[in-house]
């Protein structure tokens, strides 16, 4: 009997206020988002672009607005082995690491649809082209400088889509084991080369400097005798069994001429 004697109106409002008030609760809390500093938000207000959310709370109106998250860090994507062909037609496996971020969100959701698998995708294919381009000795040699190159051309690519190519690493080249031998034989040849040649310099300068020593002896009066009793003194220091004997030069001179005398007698 109350029931019925309550107007209408009364139970219209007490229901919509028993059954709105936890369904607005509800929407609200759906409604929040937040964004992490490291992230921008892009909405879209029936699927129209709508604006960037910035870190923090934020309102996102269900049904009619939705939201894609984009992570502005540097990110990195180890690119796979590749099988490449050098310019000189030489086979080489290469494997590289790409850095990169998000410049822009809005062009990273707008123009590209998985921007990470397009950037991988498209890393891939330049390094190939890229190392084509080059020869064995300048892959070798070079790696920096053909990384740079690679980097530049991702980051002009990829420019339109709203991503910085920040750097391109080289982290490793495999070569065939045939060629990594007559590399190493190469190198090892090279080593020999360069022992050879300064071995060579060495003895040379070794001469220039005892011509030099001996004819500071000889214009020294006495000079070549004073050498010969330094040698005498060290070798006479030396633990040995070595017996020395010394003949003065004079003494061989004199036999020498008595010799040559005996012969010319004898041959008349």
């Amino acid at each position: 009997m109350l029931l019925l004697q309550t107007p209408f109106w009364v139970l219209i409002f007490g229901s919509l206020l028993f059954f709105g008030v936890p369904i607005m609760v509800i929407i609200i809390l759906v409604s929040i988002k937040i964004v992490h500093q490291y992230e921008r938000g892009v909405r879209f207000t029936f699927g129209k672009y709508s604006g960037i959310m910035e870190p923090g709370l934020n309102i996102v109106f269900p049904i009619i607005q939705s939201w894609e998250r984009v992570d502005i860090r540097t990110r990195v994507i180890d690119v796979p082995r590749q099988d490449t062909m050098t310019k000189d037609n030489v086979s080489a496996v290469i494997n590289a690491v790409v850095y990169y971020r998000v410049s822009n969100p809005i062009l990273a959701i707008l123009e590209i649809k998985q921007y990470h698998y397009a950037v991988s995708q498209l890393a891939q294919t330049t390094m190939r082209e890229a190392i084509g381009e080059v020869n064995l000795d300048e892959l070798l040699t070079q790696r920096d400088k053909i990384a740079k190159r690679i980097g530049e051309i991702l980051d002009r690519v990829t420019d339109p889509w709203g991503i910085k190519v920040e750097s391109v690493d080289l982290k490793e080249i495999i070569l065939p084991e045939s060629l990594v031998r007559v590399i190493s034989k190469e190198a090892e040849a090279e080593r020999e080369k360069r022992a050879i040649i300064l071995r060579a310099q060495g003895e040379l300068e070794a001469a220039q400097n005892l011509k030099k020593a001996a004819m500071e002896l000889a214009s020294v009066k006495g000079g070549m005798h004073l050498r010969t009793l330094q040698v005498i003194h060290s070798l006479s220091t030396e633990k040995s069994k070595t017996v020395v004997y010394t003949v003065p030069s004079e003494l061989l001179k004199q036999i020498n001429v008595k010799f040559v005398d005996i012969a010319k007698k004898l041959l008349e």
